[in-house]
């Protein structure tokens, strides 16, 4: 049996946008590994590691983390691929954090596949990622420190602000398309897919 070749996809859009739920879904039909730094530093701070009391202040603040710590993360996650196949979910954010990422990539071997952008209107992020808060609270789970309109709008502003110039990075590199963000997630998970053949 051959193995499966590297398969590297970034999956961009703002927070809300459901890269999560749709980023899971193609990881399975794709046979990726999903990596989303949010889950691994929401768990670090769940479990009270070092790194967690660390980043809890960055996290409920709504700010980003530091590059260096993202990268050590992503590298440690890598190290032992025999293939690099994988689903990025709010990784890079930043331009410097791409081309981090690149020189990563490039040292395994493994260049970007495709980075599919997730579009949606803010009016539209922001209710949803409300309405995640409400309805978290309703079944009394904790609801994510981040899941405030106030918290969520500032999230907003920062990833305008800091991920344009990598939308601008991947366009130039040909591997970005836009998908429409808005509809059932079976629509959208269709237009992602068809823009991965």
């Amino acid at each position: 049996m051959t193995q499966a070749k590297h398969n590297v996809v970034i999956f961009l859009g703002p927070p809300g946008a459901g890269k999560g739920t749709q980023a899971e879904r193609l990881a399975q039909d794709k046979d990726l590994v999903k990596i989303s730094t949010g889950d691994i530093l929401r768990d670090h701070v769940t479990r009270g590691t070092e790194l967690g009391q660390q980043v809890k202040p960055i996290l409920d603040a709504g700010q980003l983390v530091p590059d260096e710590i993202l990268i050590a993360l992503i590298r440690d996650k890598l190290a032992g691929m025999d293939q690099v196949r994988v689903i990025f979910d709010g990784f890079p954010r930043t331009t410097a954090q791409a081309q981090e990422l690149d020189m990563l990539l490039e040292e395994l071997g493994a260049p970007v596949s495709a980075v599919p952008l997730l579009d949606v209107p803010d009016d539209v992020l922001i209710g949803r990622i409300v309405e995640r808060g409400r309805q978290a609270s309703a079944r009394g789970e904790a609801v994510r420190s981040d899941d405030t309109e106030e918290v969520a709008r500032r999230r907003q502003e920062i990833y305008r602000e800091q991920t344009q110039p990598l939308i601008d990075y991947y366009s130039a590199r040909g591997n970005l398309y836009r998908v429409n963000g808005v509809g059932s997630m079976d629509e959208v998970y269709g237009r992602i897919q068809g823009g991965l053949n």
